[in-house]
């Protein structure tokens, strides 16, 4: 019986009313008829009965469904068929939160499937489906929970602020800045550091896991190295690395001189001892410290105990004569090594002296015991015998099977008393003359020696003076031997001056003979009174001639003054430093088949040329020699076949680069290269780019030519095919007996100068060699403006050390881009000390010394238009040293003219812009993209358009837009217009397409010009694909930081990218200038850091204004000054914006603009 109290509602009449009854707490035990009871003092009524419905709220059988799972969302499947209730669903809603937390979320849902957007890297998530019926209270529980992890995601960046707090031998401390979840984004997530020994002889890595959180000690290191490491935050989704350190392990005690590297030259009374550096130096070698001491004598007599010392020797003396020594007596040397930080283990080797023959006593030769015509009698006293004894040479008697046969008396006799000391294999014999007999003045009835003894002393006489007649020929042979080898030198070396040409022949430079490596000689000599045993010891000596004549090998032979022996010959290599040549006459009669034209009338004459009306460039460039003009027999050899990469571009016989012979090999010799020495004597040696068959003799060249500039004008690979092999490591690598340890890499925007540090092995020198590689060469045809090979002529001139060798220059050929650099780099001094230009016979001397240099008419124009490019331009790049006194001279007002230098040469800029053409621009002039143009003056060009590749359904893949380089990166920057309302979906498809890391806003936004918003405001919006979410803002003064999350809707696997949005408000639209260059300058340091923190300095810049042009230009061109300054020390405005001007013509629109840059660039200096 349920009792509830009525509610009146309204009366029908006096016998009837209608009320409403509630009914609380129902369930599905409440279904039942009711009816209401009224009771009053006029009666009592009963209603009818009515029917009570419970409908139950309905809650999902399952848990939602994971579809695809991420670091930032989850897509999942709501599962909302199946339910415990009542329908009709009219709602669904799904409620998350993380397992940990208490917070909760609802989101409504109205699709089969959904995406939960902004979630937690490494997050556990618990996920509920709510369902609602129609009606009050119709929403029921949440259904059972799938519980789900996102992925982790790449962490925001490595490590920062890492440095190394404490140095040791073997051991480093390192200490970074901690960081937690919001950089790992991951809770699982490793920490390793990295290191890698630089100047190791193989390339050596390793890592260690790292525990703590914010310092760590690398042990177990290898003393007195330079170690690159840095540290690598990772987790399973990705790794970010640390900035890298370069540092130097402190030394540390040597290690123990090597055993087997011990070697003893020993004499009677002295040893000669020579040692091999530690195989661990741990350090520098400051000394050696070798003790010695007597251990044992043959001689039972001696007395040792003086014998005994202590040397010590400098790092670079490992050897030393130990004199004062006894003979036949063993010595222990012990030898260590010590650095700054103290002695090493020592090493103790034995070396015995030899035996010296015995001692005699003085004789008295006049006055024998007795003498008779057949035999003479001597007193003997040898020391083994307790007594003096009496012996008859010539008593006839047998003494041990020896016949001591009668003297004759016709003949002298001088008597000899011989001593023998032997041991360990060796004799040693010394002799005293005892006694004189002469012969006899009378007949003498004597008995004569038997015939057979006669004989055999003929037959001894006969032996000896066939030997001694063989001695005396050989002698004369080997003499002979030697003339002739040194008449065939000098007569090599004079062939050799012959074939150089008249440049050599002109060169009246001396010859200077310097020491490379030069230790002190040592020689002696020993030997026994019958002339065995002869023993000599000479270190060698190794010298650099250095002949500016000619290239040839010199044999040096060293003449020991004592005794008059020559040593063996060691070949040396003739150098040739890269002179810096003062104004000289060319080697060819200059104007002698095409008149020299003077500077002031070579724009005049390119733009005759080019008309050709008549003669041109076309018949000018016909009358050059073509193909062979002389001499290739060495090229063309079979041996020599393999070392060609064209068998057509060939070495000359007269001009070629002629390698030292290996072991004899009389082929090894060849390299495909030649000379070119139209200034002054070897300033180049030309090259195809190398093979893997000739890598090693490349670097041969490198080495013995002394070059310490590599040129390289092609690709590796250009349009599919192979140019160049890669011929330089990317750390360590030995090319035969050369070792090349590359050591830095600067890469700018048109090349990349690499350095390196070559060895040779068996030599101490270590020189630095330079590889300048221009890259931004087309495949096809030639550069379209010559001002970045210029820049690069120039770098090449002033990096390249004065006493340097040739410079080596190779493409693919070694022909047609090589003879380009060759002929503007003559060209360039020809008109700054001659002021003539004489292209024509330039190349034509450069062809008769290799063929085919400047290979093509279009490459033939093309030195002709950088030439005159490089007369007009001048070279403009200023020192920073020099840059703010010159700035203010050519800033200063001349009262006469009313102008000024810096004026006149933003005239020039203008003047030296290209004019664009119609169909320079053809793309943006398609009438389908003219509602994508702010203003159809200054229309992109196509070389330079970043062609869109996120579809928008029927959008073209247009956008008003170019590509410039910065000094240091190519198409670093992207210049547009301010997006219009039509092009901002293509705008922010350009931002994702191009990998964009910064936009910088350097315009106002004006509705009246249609300069509207184009980002999003606390919330996200996508624009076509692109969906943009705004993250976070921030104000600095003139600055608003925004911070962006975009991706590619029509393909979520992509992921998101982070995008920095730097709007400048401190330019007013009617300034063409900032009024404040350090509110600029900011914006700059902005946007380095932000690409250093987040991309590595990877993604582009996306640079705009109203039209994309003097202020966006302006802006590029003071970010690539401020790199100038960071990489080259140099600042050169006029050819930044010459170069920004190749590309887009409105870039740095006024004088104001272009002065601006140079003042920006004095408060950059004013910084540091």
């Amino acid at each position: 019986c349920y009792t509830s109290t009525l509610m009146v509602t309204r009366v029908v009449n006096h016998r009837r009313f209608s009320a409403t009854v509630s009914v609380a707490d129902t369930s599905q035990r409440s279904i039942s008829k009711y009816r209401c009871v009224i009771r009053s003092d006029g009666g009592s009524g009963v209603s009818n009965y009515a029917e009570l419905i419970v409908k139950e709220p309905p809650t999902p059988i399952a848990p939602p469904e994971l579809l695809a799972v991420g670091a930032t969302y989850l897509w999942i499947k709501p599962n909302a068929n199946s339910i415990i209730g009542d329908g009709p669903i009219i709602l669904k809603e799904v409620e998350y939160r993380t397992t940990t937390g208490n917070w909760a979320e609802t989101h409504i849902v109205d699709s089969p499937n959904y995406k939960l957007w902004h979630l937690d890297p490494d997050v556990e998530y618990e996920i509920r489906v709510l369902l609602t019926r129609p009606g009050e209270g119709g929403t029921g529980p949440p259904g059972p929970p799938l519980t789900t992890r996102t992925k982790c995601a790449d962490p925001v960046h490595g490590p920062q602020n890492v440095e190394v707090v404490d140095i040791r031998s073997r051991q480093l401390t390192l200490q970074w800045e901690p960081f937690g979840y919001a950089v790992t984004r991951c809770h699982s997530y490793n920490l390793t550091v990295q290191y890698q020994y630089v100047f190791n002889q193989q390339k050596f890595e390793a890592e260690e896991l790292i525990q703590t959180s914010s310092h760590y000690t690398l042990r177990g290191l290898r003393p007195f190295m330079t170690i690159r490491l840095r540290l690598a935050l990772s987790n399973p989704e990705g790794k970010m690395e640390s900035e890298e350190l370069v540092v130097q392990t402190e030394e540390d005690v040597p290690g123990p001189v090597p055993l087997e590297s011990i070697q003893g030259g020993p004499f009677e009374e002295k040893i000669y001892v020579q040692w091999k550096p530690p195989n661990e130096t741990n350090g520098i070698i400051t000394l050696y410290e070798i003790t010695y001491k007597a251990v044992g004598s043959l001689d039972p007599s001696a007395d040792l105990s003086s014998q005994r010392g202590k040397v010590f020797k400098l790092r670079n003396e490992t050897h030393h004569l130990f004199v004062g020594l006894y003979p036949g007596t063993t010595y222990s040397f012990t030898i260590k090594a010590s650095t700054v930080k103290g002695f090493g283990p020592p090493i103790t080797t034995r070396i015995a002296t030899k035996i010296s023959a015995p001692s005699m006593p003085e004789y008295d030769t006049d006055s024998p015991l007795n003498e008779t015509d057949t035999t003479i009698t001597v007193m003997l006293n040898p020391s083994t015998c307790p007594s003096r004894s009496q012996f008859t040479v010539g008593d006839n008697k047998t003494y041990n099977g020896y016949w001591n046969a009668p003297l004759s008396p016709l003949k002298s006799y001088s008597i000899y008393f011989q001593a023998l000391s032997k041991a360990n294999g060796e004799t040693k014999i010394n002799c005293v003359r005892l006694a004189t007999k002469g012969a006899s003045t009378q007949n003498s009835n004597a008995v004569e020696p038997e015939k057979q003894v006669d004989s055999t002393v003929k037959m001894a006489g006969v032996i000896a003076g066939l030997l001694m007649f063989v001695i005396i020929l050989l002698g004369a042979m080997l003499t002979i031997k030697r003339r002739k080898l040194a008449k065939k030198q000098k007569e090599t070396q004079t062939s050799t001056q012959r074939e150089m040409g008249p440049v050599a022949a002109s060169d009246k430079t001396s010859a200077k003979l310097s020491a490379v490596h030069n230790e002190e000689a040592f020689s002696s000599s020993c030997q026994d009174v019958n002339g065995f045993s002869k023993f000599n010891l000479l270190a060698e000596r190794e010298w650099n001639s250095q002949i500016g004549e000619s290239l040839f090998c010199l044999p040096v032979f060293k003449t020991d003054s004592s005794h008059g022996e020559m040593t063996q010959p060691t070949l040396t290599i003739q150098t040739h430093p890269y002179r810096s040549c003062e104004p000289v006459e060319m080697s060819y009669p200059r104007g002698q088949f095409q008149p020299a034209i003077r500077v002031a009338d070579l724009l005049q004459h390119i733009t005759q040329m080019k008309r050709g009306q008549g003669y041109g460039f076309k018949e000018e460039y016909e009358a050059l020699p073509e193909g062979q003009t002389a001499s290739w027999d060495t090229a063309k050899e079979d041996e020599n076949r393999n070392k060609n990469r064209y068998g057509n571009i060939i070495s000359y016989d007269h001009s070629r680069v002629r390698l030292q012979l290996l072991d004899g090999d009389p082929h090894s010799d060849y390299i495909n290269a030649n000379y070119i020495d139209v200034r002054c004597p070897f300033v180049f040696s030309v090259a195809p780019g190398p093979m893997q068959e000739t890598v090693k003799d490349f670097w041969r060249m490198i080495w013995q030519e002394n070059s310490a500039s590599v040129v390289m004008v092609t690709n590796l690979v250009e349009v599919g095919r192979v140019k160049c092999v890669r011929y330089w490591p990317d750390d360590t690598e030995v090319y035969g007996d050369i070792k090349v340890t590359l050591i830095e890499t600067e890469p700018l925007a048109e090349y990349v100068i690499r350095t390196f540090t070559v060895q040779k092995k068996g030599y101490h020198e270590i020189r630095e060699i330079r590889q300048f590689h221009f890259t931004s060469w087309p495949d096809h045809g030639v550069p379209c403006y010559a001002t970045g090979l210029l820049g690069f002529v120039r770098q090449v001139k002033f990096l390249n050390p004065p006493e340097a060798g040739p410079i080596v220059v190779h493409c693919s050929a070694g022909a047609g881009r090589t003879g380009c650099f060759i002929a503007i780099d003559i060209m360039l001094d020809m008109a700054e000390n001659e002021g003539v230009v004489d292209i024509f016979n330039c190349v034509r001397e450069l062809r008769s010394q290799r063929v085919n240099l400047v290979q093509t008419e279009e490459q033939y124009v093309f030195v002709h238009d950088a030439i005159l490019e490089a007369c007009l331009c001048g070279n403009t790049a200023i020192p920073v040293c020099e840059f703010r006194s010159i700035y203010y001279n050519i800033s200063r007002l001349d009262p006469q003219t009313n102008s000024s230098q810096i004026k006149d040469e933003f005239q020039t800029l203008n003047i030296v812009t290209p004019r664009v053409r119609p169909e320079d621009c053809s793309i943006g002039l398609l009438p389908r993209n003219h509602d994508k143009n702010r203003c159809m003056d200054v229309l992109p060009l196509d070389r330079c358009l970043p062609f869109l590749i996120s579809v928008d359904g029927e959008s073209s893949n247009y956008i008003n837009a170019a590509l410039m380089d910065s000094h240091k990166q190519p198409a670093a920057f992207i210049v547009t217009q301010h997006p219009l309302p039509n092009t901002v979906a293509d705008f922010w498809r350009l931002v994702f397409d191009y990998n964009c890391s910064s936009v910088v806003m350097l315009n106002e936004m004006d509705a009246a010009q249609l300069c509207m918003q184009y980002w999003p405001e606390k919330t996200s919006c996508c624009y076509g694909p692109i969906q943009v979410e705004f993250v976070s803002a921030d104000i600095d003064e003139d600055i608003i930081n925004r911070i962006f999350r975009i991706c590619n809707m029509a393909r979520p696997q992509d992921g998101y990218r982070i995008v920095q949005h730097l709007q400048y408000i401190g330019w007013p639209a009617y300034r063409d200038t900032p009024p404040s260059k350090r509110s600029l300058l900011k914006v700059v340091r902005r946007l380095e850091k932000w690409q250093e923190q987040y991309d590595g300095r990877d993604g582009r810049t996306v640079v705009h204004c109203l039209n994309g042009g003097g202020r966006s230009g302006t802006f590029c061109a003071i970010c690539s000054v401020c790199e100038m300054i960071q990489q080259q020390n140099i600042i050169d405005v006029f050819h930044i914006v010459k170069t920004l001007r190749n590309n887009k013509s409105n870039m740095v629109e006024s004088l104001e603009q272009y002065k601006f840059v140079y003042e920006v660039a004095l408060e950059y200096l004013s910084s540091f």
